[in-house]
C-alpha cells in the first residue's frame, strides 16, 4: 500500500535520494529547501507501508506573468513503484493544489523529446499539450518540450470569495489566506529565479528511461536562491 501525501521538510533527504536514483537532472539541498519554503504545499511524496518514499512531486508557483500559473519542477518514482499510478496521483494532487490555494490558471512542465514514458503520461494521461519546443534545452543537447495544462484557479478563488462573502459580509471582504500567501511567495522569490528556468538542464548526466522528468539547476543558479531563503531555512530549524 502506498499512501499520496503532502510533503514536509522532515522528508527532502528521501525526496533528493530518489531524484538522484531516477533522473539526471539533479539539485542541492538547499534548493529543496527553498521549494518547500516557499510553496510547501505544492510538494508530495509517495510513501509505501514502512514508511520509505517511493517517489514525489516538487512544484512551484510562477508569477512574473500576468497570468499566474504553477511549474513542475521535478517529477520521480522509483522503478520499483512504476505501474502504480503513482506519478499520476502526485501531479493530481499538486495540480489541485495550484489551482485551489494559488489560484493558478495553467501549469507548465518541461520534458526531455526522447522520454516517451513521460510525455505520454503527460498527454494521454494528463491531458498536457504541448507549447513550444526548446532546442537544445539540455545539456547534452537534447530538445525539451515546453508542455502546458489549463487549470481553473481563477473560476475556482472566484467561487470561494463569493461564498466566503456571502456567509460573512459583515467582515469586511473576504479573508481567505490566498492574498497573504501571493505577498509571501513575492518576498521569497529571488527576482532572478524564474528564468532560471530558461537556463535548466545545464547537467551532463544522460536521462533514465521511465515517466519521470525534471528541470535541472546547476550550482551558480542555486546559490541565487540561497540568500533569500538561509534566513527562513534557519527559522526552520
Amino acid at each position: 500500500m502506498v499512501c499520496i501525501r503532502q510533503a514536509t521538510i522532515d522528508d527532502l533527504l528521501a525526496m533528493q535520494a530518489c531524484n538522484l536514483l531516477c533522473l539526471p537532472e539533479n539539485y542541492q539541498m538547499k534548493y529543496y529547501f527553498y521549494h518547500i519554503l516557499s510553496w510547501p504545499q505544492l510538494l508530495y511524496v509517495a510513501e509505501d507501508y514502512g514508511g520509505r518514499i517511493v517517489g514525489y512531486v516538487l512544484a512551484k508557483m510562477e508569477e512574473e506573468t500576468s497570468e499566474c500559473h504553477g511549474h513542475i519542477t521535478s517529477l520521480a518514482v522509483l522503478r520499483t513503484h512504476r505501474k502504480l499510478g503513482l506519478a499520476t496521483k502526485l501531479m493530481t494532487a499538486a495540480q489541485n493544489a495550484m489551482e485551489q490555494v494559488f489560484g493558478a490558471e495553467y501549469v507548465s512542465l518541461h520534458v526531455r523529446r526522447s522520454n516517451r514514458a513521460a510525455f505520454n503520461l503527460y498527454t494521454e494521461t494528463l491531458g498536457y499539450k504541448i507549447h513550444d519546443i526548446e532546442a537544445k534545452y539540455y545539456a547534452d543537447g537534447e530538445d525539451a518540450y515546453d508542455m502546458r495544462k489549463q487549470l481553473k484557479g481563477k473560476q475556482l478563488q472566484h467561487q470561494h470569495q463569493h461564498q466566503h462573502q456571502h456567509h460573512h459580509h459583515h467582515h469586511g471582504g473576504c479573508c481567505s489566506g490566498d492574498a497573504k500567501d501571493k505577498k509571501e511567495l513575492r518576498e521569497a522569490k529571488d527576482p532572478k529565479e524564474p528564468k532560471a528556468a530558461a537556463a535548466e538542464g545545464k547537467h551532463h548526466h544522460h536521462h533514465h528511461a521511465g515517466c519521470c522528468s525534471g528541470d535541472a539547476k546547476d550550482s551558480n543558479e542555486l546559490k541565487e536562491a540561497k540568500d533569500s531563503k538561509e534566513a527562513k531555512v534557519a527559522a526552520a530549524k
